[in-house]
């Protein structure tokens, strides 16, 4: 049950080991990313033997000495999937409730996690906090990022501000999924002027090396600053490509001089000079390596 990064790394880790694996999930695959990406995901987990249930709307949970049953409604009707295991895998919240923080005047989150600010405060005074207990970037290297800033705020004068704009996150199933900044949704709902590229791995010259075209880069830019805004990477060698798009929105770069970026030839990487150039040009008419 869920469709986030946990329930689509698990379903099809558990279905390559030989288990029939069905997803269900309330709106569709990797809902908060791209829904391009989710779309393809969607299709090659198919591809290789799994059921997306997407869309749905839970019931309840029938247990049994065989497993269990799932009730739950779609736009079709009602329907009964029968499991040996059901997984719950809708997400995590912070295990805050005997810290006894609310009775120290520290404000919580309905979810659990304690309310900070831009500097790790949280709303008692000289009490800090970061990491998952926050309920927000819930990833091992932004715990670190925010407890090295809560430690020298602490020590300093509360001067380091926490900055997510430029965080990475990955997903590790086969295509990876790869991501930074923001979606094309999330850009327009912010106020920019949007302009987005996006190129299938068909265009990137590693992919057909591979023989492993699977995957496809979307790019999110602001129409008038030119400045990249958001990268979004589905392709089996994604995960170690990200970071340089994090690079470049950190720094402000504009699409055009991502593409003016000098790239290796045969990389998953180049990519993402090609997704830049598509917002100019049509990459599928460019010889190897051209820009």
């Amino acid at each position: 049950i869920g469709g986030g990064y946990i329930g689509v790394e698990l379903a099809q880790m558990f279905s390559r080991a030989g288990v029939h694996v069905t997803i269900a999930c309330r709106s569709r695959l990797l809902p908060e990313g791209e829904p391009e990406i989710s779309e393809a995901l969607q299709r090659y987990l198919v591809d290789e033997g799994v059921t997306v249930v997407a869309g749905a709307v839970y019931g309840s949970i029938d247990a049994s000495d065989e497993g269990g049953s799932l009730r739950l409604t779609q736009a079709g009707g009602k329907e009964t999937i029968t499991a040996e295991r059901v997984l719950i895998t809708t997400g995590r919240v912070p295990n805050s409730d005997e810290l006894g923080l609310s009775e120290m005047g520290i404000q919580m989150s309905p979810t659990g996690g304690v309310v900070i600010d831009d500097r790790m405060r949280t709303t008692r005074a000289g009490v800090y906090a970061a990491g998952d207990v926050t309920g927000t970037d819930q990833f091992v290297y932004m715990a670190a990022y925010g407890a090295r800033l809560a430690a020298r705020n602490a020590l300093n004068g509360d001067t380091q501000v926490y900055d997510n704009r430029a965080m990475p996150a990955v997903v590790f199933t086969d295509p990876q999924v790869a991501t930074v900044g923001l979606t094309e949704a999330a850009a327009r709902a912010a106020g920019h002027d949007v302009q987005t590229s996006m190129i299938t791995l068909h265009h990137v010259p590693r992919a057909l090396a591979a023989r492993d075209t699977r995957g496809l880069i979307k790019l999110v830019a602001d129409r008038g600053t030119r400045r990249l805004l958001g990268a979004h990477i589905l392709a089996p060698e994604g995960a170690d490509s990200i970071q340089t798009a994090a690079v470049a929105i950190k720094c402000g770069m504009t699409v055009e001089q991502l593409g003016d970026t000098i790239f290796p030839y045969l990389t998953t990487v180049e990519g993402l000079k090609l997704a830049a150039l598509t917002f100019n040009k049509d990459v599928s008419k460019l010889s190897c390596c051209a820009g």
